[in-house]
């Protein structure tokens, strides 16, 4: 249980080095990753279209060279089969007898041949020739192969009334090249048939299909009009693809057992087919992804050593901070050491304007201790002095009931009132009823002690009777309007309680008193030292702090006052019940 408790622990809590490692390398790899994902699919289609195009391009190419190719042998081959000179010679050549105009005939022959092949340098073996059972050759400009049977050439297409044979081993005899190849009927006299043979230069197909164009390893493969395959440059490639059938309703490009396939479909009947392994395909999206790995991996490993140094960096100042906190606790006078790092210096600085703090509490705590004795017997000798008071009174009150001293025995129950609503264990909140009955007692005492020389009058709202109020709020402003407001007989102390609206009660209390300076109300306001050498010894300074700290800033306190023109003392406050003051 502690294992799996320790376990957990180490889990929940965070270690600054590995959270600072996390982050730095999320910050690191989290903005090359966004790049490679959102530049993968643009670069892949990209660098797929290149390629497709490329290759295709490039098939473009060798597939018009190729076109361009049959083309000449058509040409040429339509030279020397229809063209009325060389014909209308070769008949003759046949039909003469004689050896010697023979030889004069064919010279003239092979005059015209050659010019022909000098004129068209993409011509290689030429020949006339009888066809049969071994080929009898009537004139050729390059040795032929003794073995050479044109019923045995791969037969490529049939195109403008010749037959075209390839891609095969040229027939010179001392050649060794690939060549395409036709055959046409020569149109000659008589009952015998000639057909001259042509062939393509012997490096003519070597350059129509070059690998050097495509930039890549590729294998080519031509089909026959008849859907065969021809030719195939490598036999490395998966099975099937001799046998795959392309009709006209297949795309241009299709993938096949690892393979992209690109195809030319020529007007002439034939095909022409680029294979490409997928691997070779993709070389450059490959190299693309292996550079993006190198770079994550370099990111990620200056992604550790940056957070590796920034570790060293605040691992320094953490620990100076930490030794600091312990030599507080050991020993709280010492001043802190500096990092000369600006933030730890910052931090440090406020940690000793922090201890200065803690020590300074530390003292005022110890100070208050050795008052705390003091400040009880203090409060023992304030609750016994009100109860020693309260029993003497009532002994003074029941003296005089007993020697018939009636205005004395009245003095002293008032006296008594007071001092119980004044001194007593009340709530700190009582009702606007409560506070008038106990400011009648007061008032009542204050007339017998000035002989009755002024009136008092109290007018309330029985709306505002039970209205929650301080304790104490209108009996220091009536013994202000009493000192200072009533000087001479005929004086005057109204106290006025009306309900303004639903939500407020206005509380009022006017004298006919000399008045006051607006400097006399303010020092009354600020300093209630004079009011505390009489009565009780609570001014009107108490009166306002008491208002803001149970009302706050919704009462409104205000004094009217003019010389010769008496006093009048105004306090608006919310209405409110007991039970929504926190007592």
């Amino acid at each position: 249980m502690i294992n799996q408790l320790e376990w957990r622990n180490r889990f929940a809590t965070r270690s600054l080095r590995r959270t600072l490692v996390v982050y730095l390398m999320i910050g690191c790899l989290l903005p090359l990753l966004l790049v490679c994902v959102l530049t993968y699919s643009s670069i892949y289609s990209i660098l797929t279209g290149k390629i497709q195009s490329g290759i295709s391009a490039s098939l473009q190419q060798e597939a018009a060279s190729l076109e361009n190719t049959i083309n000449n042998l058509d040409f040429a081959s339509k030279q020397f089969a229809l063209d009325g000179q060389i014909v209308q010679e070769v008949s003759s050549f046949l039909q003469e007898k004689q050896i010697y105009k023979k030889s004069q005939i064919m010279a003239s022959i092979n005059e015209k041949m050659n010019l022909v092949n000098f004129t068209n340098p993409y011509l290689g073996l030429t020949a006339y020739l009888i066809p049969g059972n071994s080929e009898q050759i009537l004139f050729t400009n390059l040795s032929i192969d003794p073995g050479f049977d044109s019923g045995k050439l791969p037969t490529f297409m049939t195109y403008n009334g010749a037959k075209y044979f390839g891609p095969h081993k040229t027939m010179y005899k001392d050649g060794s090249n690939i060549v395409f190849s036709g055959l046409r009927v020569v149109r000659v006299t008589g009952d015998q048939e000639v057909y001259i043979y042509l062939e393509t230069n012997y490096n003519l197909f070597r350059k129509i299909l070059s690998q050097q164009s495509y930039g890549m390893k590729v294998n080519h493969l031509l089909v026959n009009e008849q859907g065969q395959i021809t030719y195939m440059e490598d036999n490395d490639v998966p099975e099937g693809i001799q046998t795959l059938s392309w009709d006209h309703s297949s795309s241009d490009h299709r993938e096949y057992k690892g393979y992209h396939l690109f195809r030319y479909e020529s007007p002439q009947g034939w095909q022409l087919i680029t294979a490409v392994k997928k691997s070779t395909f993709n070389s450059e999206i490959y190299a693309w992804i292996a550079k993006m790995i190198i770079l994550a991996m370099s990111t990620l490993l200056f992604a550790g050593l940056l957070a590796y140094l920034i570790w060293r960096q605040v691992y320094r100042p953490l620990r100076k901070v930490n030794v600091e906190i312990v030599r507080m606790a050991e020993n709280r006078m010492n001043p802190v050491s500096f990092t000369n790092v600006e933030e730890f210096d910052l931090l440090l600085n406020n940690f000793q304007n922090m201890k200065t703090q803690v020590n300074d509490l530390i003292d005022a705590v110890a100070h208050n201790e050795k008052q705390k004795s003091q400040f009880e017997i203090e409060k023992l000798l304030s609750q016994i002095n009100p109860h020693f008071l309260h029993n003497t009174l009532n002994t003074v009150q029941w003296l005089a009931r007993l020697n018939g001293q009636k205005e004395i025995d009245r003095l002293v129950t008032l006296l008594v009132k007071v001092l119980h609503y004044n001194l007593g264990k009340q709530s700190l909140i009582v009702t606007i009823g409560e506070e008038i009955e106990a400011l009648h007692h007061y008032m009542e005492l204050q007339r017998i002690r000035y002989d009755y020389e002024f009136e008092f009058h109290v007018d309330v709202d029985d709306s505002a009777v039970y209205v929650a109020v301080p304790r104490f709020l209108l009996q220091p402003i009536v013994e202000n309007a009493i000192y200072h407001g009533v000087s001479e007989r005929n004086g005057r102390v109204a106290i006025t309680i009306r309900s303004l609206g639903e939500d407020h009660v206005t509380l009022r209390v006017e004298d006919n008193g000399e008045g006051m300076e607006p400097e006399a109300i303010e020092k009354l306001l600020d300093d209630d030292e004079g009011s505390k050498r009489r009565g009780l010894g609570i001014g009107l300074s108490y009166v306002n702090r008491m208002l803001k700290t149970f009302y706050g800033d919704k009462v409104r306190f205000t004094i009217e006052s003019e010389p010769g023109a008496g006093t009048k003392v105004s306090i608006v406050i919310p209405r409110k019940r007991k039970e929504e003051f926190d007592d």
